[in-house]
């Protein structure tokens, strides 16, 4: 029998990144999730984390015990849902990223929806740019989008690295040759990170091709029509980090709410969904058995 509190401890350090970032996110003292986690330990036998002054990372029993940690978790929240009587009902008009759409936020809205059945979605799919003008409008009760880092707006979800991408051995142009990037139609953060970052660095470009959607970005980078600024952990399966170009920072999810009213349930059950699997989106893709490697 494991308990639910060490159990919870565990997942936040290593869905938050640090004993610090869980601490917070729990509303507890860092000594406290230590000493959970450290209980937790005794109680297996195993490490799960290797530490060091600047990160903690997932042992291979680490990584085994999240999987079930994640499992009994969920089958508690289930059984409390189940017993308690609670029955969340309503509709949702949910905005979000289109990236974010792209890649395993269908498994978490999935995985929602079987908790609950009577929960509707109205989902809009756009640039982030756009799904924060719609929920400007009140046209939206919820958005997941990126922001810029330094903005305050919405709680933060996870911060991700930006990376110039291209098609598989793609490399980064000769010193001196123009930079053809591929981009999004203004507005776009990710357009502005990657006109402004080759601005800063000095290096000439041209918009090689602009496009509205995700769909086109990647065509048009699979074709080589030139390089895009992407979010690292939601990378398509056939576009691939490219060195020898300027590091275009780092971008931050969110979840906004709409101001004018609090939270409805259905609300809450669905930011309480996305937060607590936040980890099957953030992670970029690696080798097989390279461990998970987060700042402290």
């Amino acid at each position: 029998m494991f308990d639910p509190v060490l159990l919870r401890s565990f997942v936040a350090v290593e869905q938050h990144g640090g004993f610090t970032a869980a601490a917070r996110q729990l509303g507890l003292r860092q000594p406290t999730v230590s000493g959970h986690v450290a209980k937790l330990e005794r109680e297996l036998g195993r490490e799960l984390f290797l530490r060091d002054t600047h990160s903690v990372t997932l042992t291979s029993d680490g990584a085994a015990m999240l999987a079930f940690a994640r499992e009994i978790l969920d089958a508690q929240s289930r059984a409390a849902q189940y017993f308690g009587g609670e029955t969340v009902t309503g509709r949702i008009r949910f905005g979000v990223s289109e990236d974010l759409v792209a890649e395993t936020l269908p498994e978490i809205l999935r995985d929602f929806r079987r908790d609950y059945p009577r929960v509707d979605l109205d989902m809009s799919v756009g640039l982030s740019e756009e799904v924060h003008a719609r929920l400007r409008r009140n046209h939206l009760d919820l958005a997941f989008v990126k922001r810029r880092p330094g903005e305050q707006h919405g709680r933060l979800v996870y911060t991700d690295r930006l990376v110039w991408v291209g098609p598989a051995g793609a490399t980064a142009p000769a010193p001196g040759e123009p930079i053809p990037v591929v981009t999004y139609l203004p507005p776009s953060l990710t357009r502005d990170a990657a006109l402004s970052t080759l601005d800063r660095a000095g290096l000439t470009h041209r918009i090689a091709c602009t496009t509205k959607g995700q769909l086109g970005l990647r065509a048009a980078v699979l074709a080589g029509l030139g390089f895009a600024v992407h979010s690292e952990s939601l990378l398509p399966a056939d576009l691939y980090p490219v060195h020898g170009l300027p590091s275009p920072g780092s971008t931050e999810f969110v979840l906004i709410s709409t101001a004018r009213r609090a939270a409805s349930a259905p609300e809450r059950a669905l930011t309480r969904a996305i937060v607590e699997n936040i980890d099957r989106l953030r992670f970029p893709r690696r080798e097989a058995g390279t461990p998970f490697r987060h700042q402290i």
